[in-house]
């Protein structure tokens, strides 16, 4: 797992040792993430499949794309479709995915880069591996993560962020045993550079077999503790987990994880994939690309669409997707 890495973790700044009286958070439920298939058919993981929603709440939906290594011709992507009333941050590991929305976001991601684009009163847009990926192949590995708005910011104009994996904030944990990404929110006074409506907290890090680590958290954020790759454990009580499972927490000031001292070949470290965030406490109404807090807000998001109120699909397109014109 590439992603962002650097060569010595000890010139990095240091999370800080927490006190005595911090109150860890225990690990309410730790669930295993059904395989599936999305967009034109690349596999993902459902990492939230069996949550309720108050556990999840302000995440609706969280794929684990891959971890695959394509052979020539086999990369595939989602084909243009709709979304209003959240935000979506697609996180690339290994590998290369192009975007095009249709209120002119876009740009091409790799090894740790971050899309974020927020939705909000509704766009189309496209998601899909490079020509010339589709034609050699390759690794490909990435997460996508979908951040409820708020009811007052639903119908905000849409907006693109393009987050280079080199703007996330590094740390690491006292002893140099793990390395810490901070994408977005704040660990320890270190801030990533996702700007969100939401106040929520997102960090990938990779712990060196054997290691600990003790993760200060904001106290009003649920805690969602999913792993991408490697065998450990999680909370005070060392529930065991591994790749593809989810842990959530209940409440208090840390969380604590630790990686196995043997790993599989294929994971030489724990790689894991943490989320928080303040729960927005309203009606949800999802139904495939639309969250709103009601059903006629549904209802009138698929009305707009139907009527091309969300846009249309640009006149230059990617190159894979049959129009004319340079990749965005």
């Amino acid at each position: 797992m590439p992603a962002i890495t650097v060569d010595n973790v000890l010139v990095l700044p240091r999370l800080p040792q927490l006190e005595e009286s911090t109150t860890f958070r225990p690990v309410r439920t730790v669930t295993t993430a059904p395989s599936g298939f999305e967009g034109e058919g690349f596999p993902v993981r459902r990492a939230f499949a069996g949550v309720s929603t108050t556990d999840l709440d302000p995440f609706i939906h969280l794929d684990q794309m891959g971890e695959v290594d394509y052979a020539p011709g086999e990369p595939k992507g989602t084909p243009w479709h709709p979304h209003r009333g959240f935000e979506t941050v697609t996180y690339i590991i290994d590998g290369v995915f192009d975007h095009q929305d249709s209120h002119g976001g876009g740009g091409t991601i790799t090894d740790g880069d971050t899309q974020w684009m927020t939705a909000g009163s509704g766009l189309l847009h496209i998601e899909a591996p490079p020509e010339h990926l589709v034609m050699s192949g390759g690794l490909f590995h990435g997460t996508q993560l979908w951040v409820n708005l708020p009811r007052s910011a639903k119908m905000n104009p849409p907006r693109y962020q393009d987050i280079r994996g080199g703007e996330s904030a590094l740390l690491t944990t006292p002893d140099g045993g793990a390395l810490i990404r901070v994408i977005a929110g704040e660990i320890a006074g270190h801030r990533g550079p996702g700007s969100t409506f939401t106040p929520i907290t997102i960090t990938h890090v990779t712990v060196q077999p054997g290691a600990q680590v003790d993760l200060p958290w904001q106290p009003e954020f649920n805690a969602l503790v999913y792993v991408l790759g490697g065998r450990g454990t999680v909370g005070t009580d060392r529930r065991p987990v591994r790749t593809g499972q989810l842990a959530v927490h209940g409440p208090g000031d840390a969380l604590r994880f630790s990686a196995d001292v043997a790993q599989d070949s294929n994971t030489p470290a724990l790689d894991l994939y943490i989320m928080g965030g303040q729960p927005i406490r309203e009606p949800v109404a999802q139904y495939g690309p639309f969250v709103m807090n009601t059903r006629d807000e549904l209802i009138q998001a698929f009305e707009d669409f139907q009527a091309g109120r969300l846009g249309v699909i640009p006149s230059e397109r990617l190159p894979h997707t049959g129009g004319q014109g340079t990749r965005p």
